[in-house]
């Protein structure tokens, strides 16, 4: 375990002085030039298969229901101390509806208000329930740094191994917290687990490998905490039974793209059902916030993998509140 931390801190480290530190730690410097991480080779099937949504998909929207967004703290175990997640609640929230849950994580320079920062999760999700676009769901967004002084300061590379620590703290505190305090359904096949980054490679780290507890995993932009193809899939006949929906994405110009080809083409090799979405962009938010978009609207729905991914014209812009 102690080497598998080493050679996880090494290979981040590696890239390390690519990120940015002043301001909102966590996206790289020149992130659409991909001059961090490793060289950048595509493949014939390197593509976009999911469109650019509008621009307008975070912007609030006149006279539809609004969802609440709050802070809850809960009493970590596993840390040993009273922790913070950034929950989401639809709208016209009720004790007597059982609702599915998103567990969204977040990348290594971030805490549980980057995803709010990045991508105003609330509205996307209010927009897209709104439209028929997306069930109503409770989106959970917990620190994945698992440990005691969980902000993002300093170097954040430091706390890499915490990160790992966070599998325990999810499945034995944070599920259990929302389990108590919110309506939702207890079941996997009512249960997601989706990241950007460092959040990305813990959502296959633990979603894979954790298929008794997740059915639904999504993955953007995947960092080098991702475990090894052969340790995430040991069993693709299991895999294969056990998966609603794996998605699996990344800019073209993102350093660390062979992080998730790897595991792609050991799918397609296996014959393990996904998607796969290769856009334009690079390790940023765009990307992270386009890529949920398209995966929330899969999420919780029968034959998730079967529906042809939208056009380009079906992607009409929505009217935007006004100031």
């Amino acid at each position: 375990m102690k080497t598998k931390i080493l050679s996880m801190l090494l290979l981040i480290a590696s890239i390390g002085s690519a990120f940015a530190q002043d301001g909102e730690p966590g996206p790289p410097r020149n992130r659409r030039g991909g001059n961090f991480g490793g060289p950048i080779e595509l493949g014939p099937n390197d593509t976009q298969t999911y469109p650019d949504p509008p621009a307008d998909i975070t912007e609030k929207r006149p006279d539809i229901p609004r969802g609440k967004l709050e802070i809850v703290s809960y009493d970590s175990a596993t840390v040993g101390t009273t922790r913070k997640m950034n929950v989401y609640t639809p709208p016209g929230y009720s004790i007597e509806q059982e609702y599915p849950v998103l567990y969204l994580l977040h990348g290594i320079g971030g805490d549980e208000t980057e995803w709010e920062r990045f991508a105003t999760p609330d509205v996307l999700f209010d927009n897209l329930i709104a439209d028929g676009k997306a069930v109503p769901m409770i989106v959970v967004m917990p620190n994945g740094r698992a440990q005691k002084n969980d902000r993002a300061e300093g170097n954040v590379f430091d706390a890499a191994p915490a990160f790992a620590v966070f599998e325990k703290d999810l499945l034995n505190d944070v599920i259990p917290a929302i389990e108590a305090k919110y309506s939702v359904a207890k079941n996997r096949e009512l249960r997601a687990l989706a990241g950007l980054s460092m959040g990305g490679g813990q959502s296959l780290n633990f979603g894979l490998t954790h298929l008794e507890t997740f059915a639904w995993i999504g993955a953007f932009s995947s960092a080098p905490n991702t475990r090894s193809p052969e340790e995430l899939v040991p069993d693709p006949t299991r895999t294969k039974s056990q998966l609603k929906l794996l998605w699996l994405s990344c800019g073209n110009k993102d350093g660390l793209i062979n992080i998730s080809q790897r595991l792609q083409r050991y799918l397609v090799e296996k014959e393990v059902p996904h998607i796969w979405n290769v856009d334009s962009h690079g390790h940023d938010p765009t990307h992270w916030r386009n890529n949920l978009y398209h995966f929330a609207q899969l999420l919780f729905k029968k034959d998730a993998l079967s529906q042809p991914p939208p056009t380009e014209k079906n992607l009409t812009p929505a009217p935007t509140e006004s100031k």
